[in-house]
């Protein structure tokens, strides 16, 4: 790219000069295009001077992600978060795991680990780092880092035998590393969706299994099939070709090199192009000394994807639906053929995307492919449709440098996905060491300077002169007027002299504080000051925001804890205040907030967090706390949660409203004297209002916390009941924000047919 450039700077006629923005990186040929730069004229460069961020490519080894982050500046001890995006079932975009990485002070580089379940880590698509926007600062996932699922049914048990004898032991020990390995009956393994199903030597099966694996393979799953006596000495596909065979076999397969046998063992033929395999090296010791036989048929040759040196199909593939049926001609162990003993058995495997690799592939392994981009990254690390690109030869892809031919991001070939990311494995981020001839500025914005304070005592000014002059003119400005005005120069002087930022200037943080609460719904709790308390807290309304997330159509942000004497209510739909013996009263300025929010719709859900030993009341020190909190707060009588209260069908049908505890004293604004059931309807007619408040003792925050791997943080009960209890409360705290959201919607009449459907009245 320097030369390109030099080149370019070539046909440009004269001198000028030269703002050169830098990103505070060096750069191999800079000093050339700086010393072709300068002999055109002066040159200026403006770049930022804060230490540049950048994220490695992530590993998987041991279980777990291995994430490296580097900076191009020594500094003190410096924390970053790194962000695992990727898509939740309903198929959005959302952050899945965050992991903090810690530089140590004066080091380059950081390194952390994250562990998953499969479930989540087969979503992951990218690592970033919180907070920064840029190609550099992020990590594309490909299928280095996704290991398989990977189902394996044999058709004979050799668990009493010898283990090498196994049909499937050579495909464990190829898998195991790369793959999650499941084994069972068909039936239950359809149940657990894998990617690849593989049947060692196999031949019939029950007409259940054999739907269930047909419908599997259309909607795009791979069935991996090997052969064996028992395929050959069956009718499996002979007189016409089976769903679930990718050619029609001759009766009995074929021999070579054997005692009872005339021919040699046989080698393979390279791979043809077109193959899933061309360009791998095929061993010099890979013998086949018996296989099954495809039948001649007009389709025969486009579904031989490698075959013998004399020119019998050793693997044959064809397309079922999305999916695809591939058969090994050859037993997958030892018996006839040396190939699963050998290197690449492996490697077909990796092709045929059955397992990954669990490192970037070289340059060699991808000689003879072609990988189409399908996505492609911009200088702010945003994926962008790949459109009309070409495809890239492989060795190109894992070697060439980036630029303008390769861009990182993400290439397909086949069933198979690799991305190019801007940083390899070892790559360092070098500041760029500017000579001192180079004057270097950087990129901080002008601060604003309010005007308001100045522009308005000019404007007192302008208006005492005005008076002034009237009454000069008018001859009134005597001796005591001359005094009065001398005293309003001097108020206007002094309002001059104010501070500017006394004048109605909103201060930073409030207003990032604001834009958070406000970019989306977000759950908040009243911080107590006892630490251990608010991260319950904090981490209850996380597991809650979850649930509400994939159970109902809110979405919520991440929840933020509150200071009542300093941050705004109106943004929270709902607070929750856990109760302990020693937070602090708040000013009478918090109560008026905390009043104009109760009044305004919002609701504060009190937990006294003592339902195991103590019931609503005085009898705990939380019960006498909490008297003293609500004193000032201006709450409307209460009642004991009647069983007809809205709260008990506004998503899930409820009776019981446990947290960590289960007591049934839940008290909630009291119904009005007049409201009566109505004729034919179990529920009374109740006004649209939201109780402005729930207490009780439960611990829902207790319930509800989980961890930053998304696993309950804290016990519930014991065994089965107590994860019962817990979705009990995950409900009821859906119900209590679908209530702030909507009132006694529920209450509509429309709805109760439906209602009365589901209590079975």
């Amino acid at each position: 790219m320097i030369d390109a450039g030099l080149n370019a700077l070539a046909t440009v006629e004269g001198g000028f000069d030269t703002n050169w923005l830098s990103d505070g990186l060096a750069y191999e040929g800079r000093d050339r295009m700086l010393g072709a730069l300068e002999a055109r004229g002066d040159v200026r460069v403006f770049q930022s001077g804060g230490a540049i961020l950048g994220l490695t490519p992530a590993r998987y080894e041991n279980g777990a992600f291995e994430l490296g982050v580097v900076r191009s500046n020594p500094g003190p001890a410096r924390e970053v978060t790194i962000l695992a995006q990727g898509r939740d079932p309903a198929g959005t975009a959302r952050v899945l795991a965050a992991v903090p990485a810690q530089f140590a002070a004066g080091e380059l580089s950081a390194t952390t680990a994250l562990s998953l379940p499969a479930e989540l880590r087969a979503r992951i698509t990218r690592f970033e780092i919180q907070g920064q926007k840029s190609a550099g600062a992020l990590s594309l996932t490909d299928d280095s880092l996704r290991r398989r699922e990977v189902a394996l049914i044999a058709g004979r048990d050799d668990r009493e035998g010898l283990e090498l004898l196994s049909p499937l032991h050579y495909l464990r020990q190829a898998l195991q590393p790369s793959a999650d390995l499941l084994e069972g009956a068909i039936v239950d393994l359809m149940a657990a969706n894998p990617d690849v199903v593989v049947l060692a030597d196999v031949a019939a099966l029950s007409d259940a299994d054999e739907a269930a694996l047909i419908a599997w393979v259309e909607k795009g799953g791979m069935l991996l099939r090997f052969a064996g006596p028992r395929l050959a000495a069956s009718d499996v596909s002979r007189d016409d070709e089976h769903p679930l065979m990718p050619v029609r076999l001759r009766a009995g397969g074929r021999s070579v090199g054997g005692a009872m046998s005339w021919g040699e063992p046989k080698e393979l033929a390279p791979f043809a192009e077109g193959s899933p395999f061309f360009g791998l090296r095929i061993p010099a010791d890979v013998r086949v000394t018996s296989q099954v036989v495809a039948q001649p048929d007009p389709t025969l040759a486009d579904r031989v994807i490698a075959a013998l040196s004399d020119g019998t199909p050793l693997v044959t593939r064809k397309a079922l639906g999305q999916g695809q049926v591939v058969l090994f001609h050859v037993t997958a162990n030892a018996e006839w053929s040396t190939l699963p003993l050998s290197g690449l058995f492996v490697e077909m495997l990796e092709r045929l995307a059955v397992s990954s690799s669990a490192k970037p592939p070289e340059a060699s392994e991808l000689e003879g492919t072609t990988w189409v981009p399908k996505q492609v990254l911009n200088g702010f690390g945003e994926l962008v449709d790949a459109a009309t690109l070409p495809g890239v030869d492989g060795p190109a892809l894992a070697e060439a440098p980036l630029g303008p031919d390769l861009r990182p991001g993400i290439y397909a070939s086949e069933d198979r996905v690799l991305a190019r990311n801007v940083l390899g494995v070892d790559s360092e981020l070098v500041a760029a060491d500017w000579p001192a001839r180079i004057p270097v500025e950087g990129l901080s914005a002008q601060g604003e300077v309010p005007l308001g304070g100045p522009l308005l005592g000019l404007a007192l000014l302008l208006l005492a002169l005005d008076v002034a002059a009237s009454l000069v003119l008018t001859g009134r400005l005597g001796i005591g007027a001359r005094a009065g005005t001398a005293a309003l120069g001097l108020v206007i002087g002094l309002g001059l002299a104010m501070p500017q930022g006394a004048w109605a200037q909103q201060d930073e943080q409030d207003t990032t504080f604001a834009i958070d609460a406000t970019s989306e719904l977000v759950l908040a709790h009243v911080m107590t000051g006892n630490k251990e308390v608010d991260d319950i807290a904090q981490a209850g309304l996380l597991g809650l925001s979850d649930t509400l997330f994939f159970r109902t159509s809110i979405e919520p942000g991440t929840p933020m804890g509150i200071d009542l004497e300093r941050d705004e209510l109106a943004f929270f739909p709902m607070l929750y205040w856990p109760i302990t013996p020693d937070q602090p009263i708040p000013s009478v300025e918090a109560y008026a907030k905390l009043n104009a929010y109760l009044r305004s719709g919002g609701l504060i859900l009190f937990d006294t967090r003592d339902a195991n030993f103590a019931r609503f009341g005085t009898s705990s020190p939380n019960g006498r706390k909490l008297q003293k909190l609500a004193a000032p707060l201006d709450i409307p009588p209460l009642e004991p949660l009647p069983g007809d209260h809205v709260l008990t069908r506004t998503f899930y049908l409820l009776q019981d409203f446990p947290g960590r505890y289960n007591s049934r004293d839940v008290w909630v604004e009291a119904a009005p004297p007049d409201a009566e059931q109505a004729e034919g309807m179990p529920f009374r007619n109740l006004n649209d209002g939201v109780t402005p408040v729930v207490i009780g003792g439960n611990d829902w925050a207790g319930a509800w916390a989980i961890d930053r791997d998304g696993r309950p943080l804290l016990p519930v009960g014991r065994g089965f009941a107590g994860e019962r209890q817990r979705e009990i409360a995950y409900r009821f705290g859906v119900n209590l924000v679908m209530h702030v959201l909507t009132g006694n919607y529920k209450s509509d009449q429309v709805h109760v047919p439906a209602l009365l459907d589901r209590l079975g009245q």
